[in-house]
């Protein structure tokens, strides 16, 4: 898998790695991270695959994000339950 672009962002971390005949986004936040794979051929490069990052594919990943870390505390509530 090869980093092929950094993307500058003030609250995640985003990168494209290209990998395999796809494109992978990764979006991560603090412990979590979430990732999106795309076929080369379904996007015009690296700038289609950025040009994916709409402000409404973020606003998605926080609302993940925010469950992903409720279920990840919940879990541990569960452990310290049995």
């Amino acid at each position: 898998m090869r980093l092929v672009r950094i993307i500058p962002h003030e609250k995640y971390k985003i990168q494209i790695f290209q990998f395999s005949g796809e494109y992978i986004l990764k979006i991560e936040l603090g412990q979590f991270e979430q990732t999106y794979r795309v076929k080369e051929t379904a996007v015009e490069g690296v700038e289609g695959v950025q040009k994916l990052l709409k402000q409404e594919l973020l606003i998605g990943a926080l609302h993940r994000f925010i469950e992903m870390r409720s279920d990840w505390a919940n879990a541990f509530k569960v452990k310290n339950t049995l």
